[in-house]
């Protein structure tokens, strides 16, 4: 077992939310002299807009029996040491040597995503023995990245905080169940998870945007939907929470990933973290 240490290697500011720029202090109009400007009406929608997010923020994170966690993004990086394109690749030479990568698209060849290449194998060749096997050189590259997987900034003592708390918790996502396991095991953190980890299956038809692996944490931890929260950081993430039923909450480390979710139609998106630990604290000690 490889065990790294339980801090959170990180880089860069963090910003609370994706809301627009704080409104400044009052301009400097001379050397000696500064003047209050008039708050703008413009002004006021932005801390109106702000305001609003921020509640957004404390209601989902606040209300929350239990937390649902997509794995790979809000986690940890799974391939940040072991290129998740160069993985795909692999996969596809691997179907070339089977005779069976000619159906795949140009799209798919160029792009290559490993969850992408599973769904196509799956909808274009019906033998069940090659979509198994398929998913078994999946789950073996997934475990060969965990000792390199990279922990989200913040993820180790939210999910501490979070089950100190009561609020139970589970993973839900498509990756292998393997891995997320292994992975929760070199931080020490399987036990706030346990036995609640819900991942890919030999049936990839049940891959997020399917809400498959939501139903099963939430019967099985015996929850109503809107009394959960999923915190994903794709579009088939919040479709799967909008099928079960369940508060969303995006994190967005960057702009791609914000603008993403922001147009698949994310309400509340988080660039880090932070400001979800800073309100648990907050409730802790209030």
């Amino acid at each position: 077992m490889v065990r790294r240490p339980l801090g959170n290697h990180h880089h860069g500011h963090d910003t609370l939310l994706v809301t627009s720029d704080p409104v400044t202090s009052d301009p400097v109009t001379s050397d000696t002299e500064q003047k209050t400007a008039p708050v703008s009406e413009r002004d006021e929608r932005r801390e109106q807009c702000e305001h609003e997010r921020s509640e957004d923020l404390r209601n989902l994170v606040l209300g929350a029996r239990v937390v649902l966690w997509d794995f790979d993004g809000p986690l940890c990086r799974l391939f940040a040491g072991h290129s998740a394109a160069r993985v795909a690749g692999e996969l596809v030479d691997w179907l070339e040597t089977q005779g069976l990568a000619e159906p795949l698209t140009q799209e798919e060849r160029a792009r290559p995503d490993p969850h992408v290449l599973l769904g196509a194998v799956s909808r274009r060749h019906h033998r069940g023995d090659l979509v198994a096997e398929f998913e078994e050189r999946l789950t073996r590259e997934e475990l060969r990245a965990v000792p390199t997987a990279w922990p989200t900034p913040y993820a180790d003592p939210l999910i501490r905080t979070w089950s100190a708390l009561g609020v139970g918790l589970a993973v839900t996502t498509n990756n292998s169940p393997r891995a997320v396991s292994e992975y929760l095991a070199t931080r020490g953190l399987l036990d706030c998870f346990a036995p609640h980890l819900y991942g890919r299956t030999r049936n990839p038809h049940l891959l997020k945007p399917d809400p498959y692996t939501l139903d099963r944490a939430l019967g099985a931890m015996g929850v109503a939907p809107a009394q959960a929260l999923m915190v994903g950081d794709s579009a088939s993430d919040l479709a799967a929470a909008e099928r079960a039923g369940v508060p969303f909450l995006g994190y967005g480390h960057n702009e791609r990933k914000t603008k993403i979710l922001k147009d698949a139609g994310a309400r509340t998106v988080v660039h880090s973290l932070k400001p979800v630990l800073r309100l648990l604290w907050e409730r802790r000690y209030r």
